[in-house]
């Protein structure tokens, strides 16, 4: 039966031992999320180069064609493969890459598709660390060239996710757009001197569960569980960025932070991230304390702690001279402005005035809610806030979104707009171009915060390099639906992934 050829593969290294001595092994590995006429052309050629061919699937939790994938669990690709004749092992590998899969089989051959051969299209950079690793182990690797199928673009025109107006609009992309022109706009951001500006915040979760109502208040008793802490603010979206750019520098502030969270801060920053900090004499590190359901992940409270008040005379000054010393060295400069109280209206001139592209966000929260609004910069290169918030600026809760967007856009020196809408996309605005709407590409939704600035971070360095406003807002809204598919800022949106979801997207 072909389940019998599914095996662990820890146990791999034992069955191929004795096999060893008088048959040559064959090694391929993949995703092989739909099984088709490619594969099994792959598999019939890979087997002629041996006697034996053993195939590792990649598993669940690392497919990095987008949060909607795989379509098909480890276990049924697995099996799927197995019913294969020209197969004859078949283990679900256990790790990110192939690397430690070719270590335990130490095949004779590693055979990959002919669309491998090139190195230099794999962004992930993984075929020269297995081309190595197999070589290390006593064999090759070798290509096959035969009939190439993409199984994303099978199961994204066939079995699609989305709502039809999706796969309309993304029909409609590709027309215009191929993969290598939005792919080059991710890779073309290494180069870019990348300056961020907000506060950091540190967010964290106090998971709990309900046990009850309390015996003489009208209130919810609730069991600490756990805790989860993030870096947040400024400092999450210098991480996302850090996965695109060589490195990122970093103006922020801190309270009288304690020993323990600057060590927490300090561990959680990407290495290529190069962080100034404002220390305030007035207020502590910003953090943000949820207290969350951890069985329905329902967020019933939160807690600020921090000075909403702006910084003083004294710190103000040591911004202003920082930005002042630095602020036209750079390529992009991103201000977030979380408002509480690191923006005034003496740095944000000095942004407005000297930044040489400047992408700005503003957000309005629990905090700072009506006192914090996009008005309060005169220009900026691109824009991007909330529905919510361009309203809450135009003052108009009810008016077509497109004529609030006119209207905001009409007030300030601006001219790339956009104002995201949660499940419904975005809302793009170019002075030249128009007005384009960008459809959400979110299957799932785990947690729904810092997906605004996910989004921003990603969409501001496109924007630097000039792609177009429709563009900026389809690989914007890619960047979301993976920051909706973690926990808090549990995982920074990397590039690899992104590129590979961009590329399932638009096959």
């Amino acid at each position: 039966m072909a389940i019998d050829k599914v095996v662990d593969i820890e146990d791999l290294p034992s069955k191929l031992e004795t096999l060893r001595e008088s048959h040559r092994i064959v090694h391929c590995h993949g995703v092989f999320d739909l099984l088709h006429i490619g594969h099994i052309r792959h598999f019939t050629a890979a087997r002629k180069l041996g006697d034996i061919l053993v195939v590792t699937v990649t598993p669940d939790r690392y497919v990095k064609k987008g949060p909607d994938r795989p379509v098909f669990t480890e276990s049924l690709r697995a099996e799927a493969v197995a019913a294969l004749d020209n197969v004859d092992f078949v283990a679900i590998n256990n790790w990110p890459t192939a690397v430690e899969a070719i270590r335990l089989i130490r095949p004779n051959f590693y055979v990959k598709g002919a669309e491998y051969r090139n190195a230099d299209k794999d962004h992930t950079g993984g075929i020269l660390v297995e081309q190595e690793t197999v070589e290390d182990v006593g064999g090759e690797i070798a290509f096959t060239d035969d009939i190439v199928f993409s199984s994303s673009s099978l199961i994204t025109r066939n079995f699609s996710p989305f709502p039809p107006q999706v796969n309309d609009f993304l029909a409609s992309f590709r027309n215009r757009y191929s993969v290598d022109e939005v792919v080059g706009k991710l890779t073309g951001a290494r180069k870019l001197k990348v300056l961020v500006i907000g506060e950091t915040i540190i967010d964290e979760y106090q998971y709990c569960e309900a046990i009850g109502k309390s015996s003489k208040e009208p209130m919810l008793a609730m069991r600490h569980l756990s805790t989860e802490r993030f870096a947040g603010g400024i400092l999450a979206v210098a991480n996302h960025i850090a996965n695109f750019c060589d490195s990122v520098d970093v103006i922020s502030a801190l309270g009288e932070a304690t020993a323990a969270e600057s060590e927490f801060l300090a561990a959680h920053i990407s290495k290529n991230v190069n962080a100034t900090f404002i220390h305030r004499k007035d207020a502590p590190t910003i953090v943000k304390r949820r207290f969350v359901d951890s069985y329905f992940f329902t967020k019933m409270l939160e807690i600020y702690e921090m000075n909403p008040c702006v910084l003083c005379d004294e710190d103000n000054a040591e911004l202003c001279k920082t930005l002042g010393e630095r602020i036209t060295d750079y390529d992009l400069v991103i201000a977030f402005d979380f408002g509480h109280g690191l923006f005034t209206p003496r740095s944000i001139d000095l942004l407005c005035s000297s930044a040489p592209y400047f992408a700005v966000n503003v957000q309005a929260n629990a905090g700072n809610l009506g006192y914090n609004t996009i008005s309060r910069y005169r220009r900026a290169d691109f824009i991007c806030i909330a529905e919510n918030e361009m309203r809450l600026e135009a003052r108009d809760r009810t008016s077509d979104l497109t004529d609030v967007v006119l209207n905001v856009a009409g007030r300030i020196n601006v001219s790339k707009v956009i104002a995201t809408q949660g499940k419904l996309g975005c809302l793009c605005f170019d002075k030249t171009d128009g007005i384009y709407q960008v459809p959400a590409f979110a299957a799932q939704v785990v947690d729904r915060m810092g997906a605004g600035d996910a989004f921003f971070s990603i969409a501001a360095l496109c924007g630097a390099q000039g792609a177009p406003i429709e563009m900026i807002g389809f690989v914007g809204n890619a960047v979301a639906a993976h920051a909706v598919a973690t926990v808090g800022h549990r995982e920074s949106v990397d590039r690899a992934s992104l590129i590979k979801h961009v590329e399932s997207l638009l096959k």
